[in-house]
């Protein structure tokens, strides 16, 4: 199955429609075979002669052999339709031998042109050449020379070659197209069909570069590391070499190597760019190639480089690498000046270097200095993870945990680290948090945090009360150690947990946070109170509050430019101005923030909640519905209930919108199950009560819609709920109401919505409420006004760039021009199943609905419509109208 290539195969089919050929390039794993695969099969499918080709390396050599191939392939009846002569040369080239004999050189030439044209005479042609790179000379001369004979539109190529340029071997037109790398969505779904895990996925994309079967590849090991050594081996002596000098840098540039020693650089590395080893700015693609390159270097080869790069370099602390790396042998001096340098780097922000120059000076530490060698891994541990390096930050965590000698509070905060790359799946890290507890003992300084994770596991999974328990724990040993900034976090989460379960005790806890003197570290700021205030700011849609505190918040992150911190205020962010009705700037914000998460290896499951949200304001319901099925899957493999709940409210939505009522009820119901089990109560942060009302709505659950309204009525009236939810709920009745017959209440509860919304003003909101009051006033007959309702909604949604609400709204300005007897749209689908003859048992079974419910909904048709049997209601009811549905 392809991923990701739909507008690439539109492409190829449009060129390939017009009678051209489509030649595509691109390096080794990229997808070129299996695009050619796709392409032929649909060619087959339809009954076209498809010619396929593809040489080997070996093949080159053999005179003929292409040709060989595809004259092989033709049918024999077509053969037969020739002349003696043209016979007898295509038997030649069936030999793998050249038609020298007998008749005038360009006839012997023609002979290719005419057998194809008179295949494309009784079925359209296709020839697919794979790895066109490695045919034959004299096949490529005879096929090139045939597409420029013009046999005929019915006659199409499509060529597949790594580098070379073959589009000659194309009949005109012909387009170069290059096949790109999978974008990071789409290689996460290719790679979750092979049962890879999201948060994998995440990694595996920026380790191969988008490139799929280097993804798959790496996700076996060993397969990965044969086939970019098979891409180096292709290379020159000379181009490797200075690729070496690429790989062992810290920043290569081509100054820099013709510095080190490489004369003629800039040749090599346009050489190593044709291959598609490297990009314009000298990055290996994949990454994994540059690894593969040093790793299979000689030592002795690899110090020579380094001594080098050491003379070469313009940076004082990447000549003291660089000297460092020239020798693995411990040296007290070069490790002490390494830490020295890390420090600095640290200082001045530059984490990510600052956490290589500790690990290397950890390496170079003689066993004298054992404790220093300690101290550096574990602030390595913990400068990589702000750094965003996680594999660096693993190692350092690791390394400490393996030193027989590392003391408990050592052990501890090395275990913390690996319990904060866990991200969202702190479900996975049970036995850590029990060592780490362990670990701790009485210290209330190392008890502090270890509580304060426990707190997010808990939270995460759904637990509210151990986590309320462990954040009030945490809290109490972060006070008892003079630790300001886990004390406000501690409190700071225990406010999210209140808040969650609807306990209005929340604002004294925030509160209580805000106050203490803390300045959590950038990668820190989203568990701090000032971050829980922004958001909760915006769950009470004090927007512009909200979007200020945000904004202050982002330039404080951005110094972790990386890190967790940025992502999430990213994330609030695109919520912000979602909610604001700035759709394109919500989109941007969220795949800023997916795209941050996914260069840090963080768990996929939030950012792609934010990118459902975002896209069901201003993108597509289908992107939207993806989005949230891939958060599902990502939030179920790693046990967070959280985001679980919210993209499962993401998809509800999704499905509602796109008019799949009945599985968007389903999911709903599923949210709302998980949502009472968890033991969360407000309904201001995960608003799916209204949607699920709506839903039930439609489906005629009419009992069942008000009861979930008023829920959630009963629990805001407890809470103290903002202004807002009166409008979503408000909205929600109106469509109850509009779908149980009651349309002039429903006009009533949507316009005093709408009014409410814009006084928030929240446009799209707004908009959403006199649409739903367009279709009550249709529902009325009143199709002026209506049209009036719902033209208002249109121009709301067009001026936020609500594109998805703009479309829907513009059908549903359509259907104001098509009187619907006042039928809602439950009723209108059983008159369609009554009009096909299904009995009310048969209709109660295909709509999941009760008997008495057909039986009642069948009632009010009869009443709406002034009639009194089936016969009359067949009679009444033209077939247009009730096909029509709304």
């Amino acid at each position: 199955m392809l991923y990701g290539r739909d507008a690439l195969l539109a492409a190829i089919d449009a060129r390939l429609s017009a009678g051209g050929g489509v030649a595509l390039h691109g390096p080794p794993g990229i997808g070129r075979s299996v695009l050619l695969d796709t392409v032929a099969a649909q060619a087959a499918a339809r009954g076209d002669l498809v010619l396929r080709l593809r040489p080997a390396r070996g093949e080159r050599g053999l005179a003929y052999a292409g040709a060989a191939d595809l004259v092989r392939q033709v049918p024999a009846d077509a053969v037969a339709a020739l002349a003696p002569a043209p016979r007898h040369w295509l038997a030649a080239l069936r030999q793998g031998r050249p038609p020298r004999t007998g008749g005038p050189a360009l006839a012997r030439r023609l002979v290719l042109p005419e057998l194809l044209a008179h295949c494309a005479r009784i079925v359209p042609v296709l020839i697919v050449i794979d790895d066109a790179q490695w045919l034959d000379p004299q096949s490529a001369e005879l096929i090139a020379f045939a597409m420029r004979r013009r046999p005929g539109p019915r006659i199409r190529a499509l060529i597949a070659t790594k580098t070379v340029k073959v589009t000659r071997l194309c009949p005109a037109p012909a387009v170069e197209l290059t096949v790109p790398p999978l974008e990071p969505d789409d290689l996460a779904a290719m790679l979750e069909a092979h049962g890879l895990p999201c948060r994998a996925a995440s990694r595996l994309h920026q380790a191969s570069a988008g490139n799929p079967y280097v993804a798959l590849a790496l996700s076996k090991g060993q397969e990965a590391r044969d086939w970019a050594a098979e891409r180096l081996r292709e290379l020159p002596d000379e181009v490797r070499a200075t690729l070496l000098v690429a790989a062992l840098a810290t920043t290569p540039t081509p100054s820099l190597l013709l510095r080190a020693g490489r004369d003629d650089a800039e040749r090599e590395l346009r050489a190593a760019t044709a291959a598609g080893i490297i990009d314009a700015k000298l990055r290996f693609t994949p990454p994994l190639l540059g690894q593969v390159l040093a790793d299979e270097t000689p030592a002795a080869e690899r110090f020579a480089v380094h001594t080098a790069l050491a003379v070469a370099a313009t940076d004082p602390i990447d000549a003291l690498r660089h000297r460092a790396l020239r020798t693995n042998r411990p040296d007290a001096a070069v490790a002490g000046a390494l830490a020295d340098a890390a420090r600095r780097c640290a200082q001045r922000g530059a984490d990510r270097t600052a956490a290589e120059l500790y690990v290397l000076a950890a390496d170079r530490c003689p066993h004298g200095l054992a404790a220093d060698r300690l101290n550096w891994l574990v602030t390595a541990a913990r400068t990589a993870i702000t750094g965003g390096s996680p594999a660096l930050a693993r190692k350092a965590a690791d390394a400490v945990l393996t030193a027989q000698a590392a003391p408990p509070a050592h052990r501890v905060r090395a275990r913390l680290v690996l319990i904060d790359l866990a991200g969202q799946d702190l479900a996975g890290m049970a036995e850590t948090l029990a060592a780490a507890l362990a670990e701790a003992g009485d210290d209330t300084a190392l008890l502090a945090p270890v509580r304060l994770r426990l707190t997010w596991q808990a939270f995460l999974m759904g637990d509210a009360d151990r986590a309320s328990q462990e954040a009030r724990l945490s809290q109490e040993a972060a006070k008892a150690a003079d630790d300001p900034t886990t004390e406000a976090m501690a409190l700071s989460a225990l406010a999210q947990i209140l808040r969650t379960r609807g306990e209005p005790g929340w604002r004294d806890s925030l509160d209580r946070a805000l106050a203490l003197p803390a300045a959590p570290a950038p990668d820190w700021l989203h568990y701090g109170p000032q971050y829980t205030a922004a958001r909760f700011a915006l769950f009470d849609d004090r927007l512009d509050e909200a979007r200020a505190d945000l904004l202050t918040l982002l330039a404080v992150a951005e110094h972790d430019r990386i890190g967790e911190a940025r992502v999430e205020v990213l994330r609030s962010l695109s919520e912000v101005a979602t909610r604001a009705g700035r759709c394109q700037e919500a989109l941007r914000y969220a795949h800023r923030a997916a795209r941050a998460a996914q260069d840090a290896g963080l768990s996929p499951g939030p950012t792609w909640y934010t990118a459902a949200v975002a896209e069901l304001a201003g993108g597509s319901l289908a992107a939207a519905a993806g989005f949230a099925r891939r958060g599902i899957r990502a939030s179920e493999q790693e046990s967070d209930g959280l985001y679980l709940r919210r993209n499962l409210h993401a998809l509800g939505q999704a499905e509602l919108r796109a008019g799949d009522t009945r599985s968007g009820v389903a999911t709903l119901r599923r949210l709302r199950d998980s949502e009472a089990e968890s033991g969360s109560a407000d309904p201001m942060i995960v608003r799916w009560h209204a949607d699920l009302a709506a839903g039930l709505a439609a489906l005629g659950e009419h009992a069942e819609a008000a009861a979930t309204l008023s829920r959630a009525r009963a629990v805001a009236a407890t809470i103290g709920a903002v202004p807002a939810l009166t409008g979503y709920l408000d909205r929600a009745a109106a469509i109850v109401q509009s779908e149980s017959g009651r349309a002039d209440d429903a006009v009533e509860l949507s316009t005093a919505a709408a009014h409410l919304f814009e006084q928030l003003r929240q446009p799209v909101e707004q908009a959403h409420a006199l649409l739903v009051a367009g279709g009550a006033e249709r529902r009325r007959r009143r199709y002026a006004a209506a049209r009036v309702a719902i033209g208002a909604a249109l121009a709301l949604f067009m001026a936020a760039d609500a594109r998805p609400w703009a479309e829907e709204t513009e059908r549903a300005l359509i259907r104001t021009e098509t009187p619907d007897q006042g039928l809602t749209s439950t009723e209108l689908r059983i008159a369609a199943m009554v009009r096909d003859g299904a009995s009310n048992r048969e209709i109660a079974s295909r709509l999941y609905l009760s008997v008495k419910t057909v039986e009642a909904t069948l009632t009010r048709v009869y009443r709406k419509l002034g009639v009194r049997s089936r016969t009359q209601l067949l009679s009444r009811l033209a077939v247009s109208e009730i096909t029509g549905l709304s």
